[in-house]
């Protein structure tokens, strides 16, 4: 698996799509109301698994869990995930649970 660009990466590689990811997407649309910060990251993770875009998993993984989610329920979002998005994308994702515990030892 590739390694995901972090916030400084980006920042350093490319300036403008760091700001803009902060500004609009961290400062605006993650603290919109309607939704908590702990139901978007639920449905971040399941749209970047069903998309296959595990790259940015491992990042949004630990902000799942400072935003409340446990590791319980996003393997059960992603089991869950299976049967609309496809076995390989569930599997693939769970993939990246998996790989970050093994980080966190």
């Amino acid at each position: 698996m590739n390694p995901s660009l972090d916030r400084e990466h980006l920042a350093r590689c490319a300036p403008k799509l760091a700001q803009l990811s902060q500004q609009v997407l961290f400062d605006d649309i993650w603290k919109r109301p309607e939704l908590s910060p702990r139901d978007r990251s639920l449905l971040t993770l399941g749209v970047l698994a069903a998309l296959g875009h595990t790259q940015q998993i491992p990042w949004h993984l630990q902000f799942a869990q400072q935003n409340g989610l446990h590791e319980e329920e996003i393997i059960e979002a992603f089991t869950h995930l299976a049967f609309y998005a496809g076995w390989p994308a569930a599997v693939s994702a769970l993939g990246c649970v998996e790989e970050e515990k093994r980080e966190c030892r």
